[in-house]
């Protein structure tokens, strides 16, 4: 506000800003109002729960949830992560399903099904990798031992 305006006080000597509410029909916030609903917070406590018990602290639909978070990140994603896994059977079903398939799913579309692909593809490639740099076992002694 500049230095030559005063704000206009109302009746209650509230400022015509803080009027606004009334005057439209929005209502004072109530300081004993009930606290937020729980699924404001859930993604930060499914992290939370996933830093601390790792991947075993979470059922398949809540790992899916973690994924899609990144992929929609402004969405309630559990619906999509459940209908995925109850269409494809588990996560690796929803992984190697074809693009299109995941695509069809309501919620999906064509992003989130190539943003899965992609880490299914990234999964296979550290696999391979991994499988690649261990011993081989080339005589019946070496498996003996």
């Amino acid at each position: 506000m500049s230095a030559g305006r005063k704000s206009a006080k109302g009746a209650a000597g509230r400022t015509a800003e803080a009027n606004h509410g009334a005057l439209f029909g929005a209502p004072d916030p109530d300081p004993k109002a009930a606290p937020a609903p729980g699924y404001i917070d859930h993604r930060a406590r499914l992290r939370a729960r996933f830093a601390t018990g790792g991947a075993e602290a979470l059922a398949d639909y809540e790992l899916l949830e973690l994924v899609l978070f990144r992929l929609i990140p402004r969405r309630d994603t559990k619906p999509l992560a459940k209908a995925l896994l109850a269409r494809f059977g588990d996560l690796a079903g929803v992984l190697g399903a074809p693009a299109p398939r995941i695509a069809e799913v309501d919620g999906a579309g064509p992003a989130v099904a190539a943003d899965l692909k992609a880490l299914q593809a990234r999964f296979e490639r550290t696999s391979r990798a991994d499988i690649g740099k261990r011993d081989v076992l080339a005589t019946w002694t070496a498996l003996a031992s």
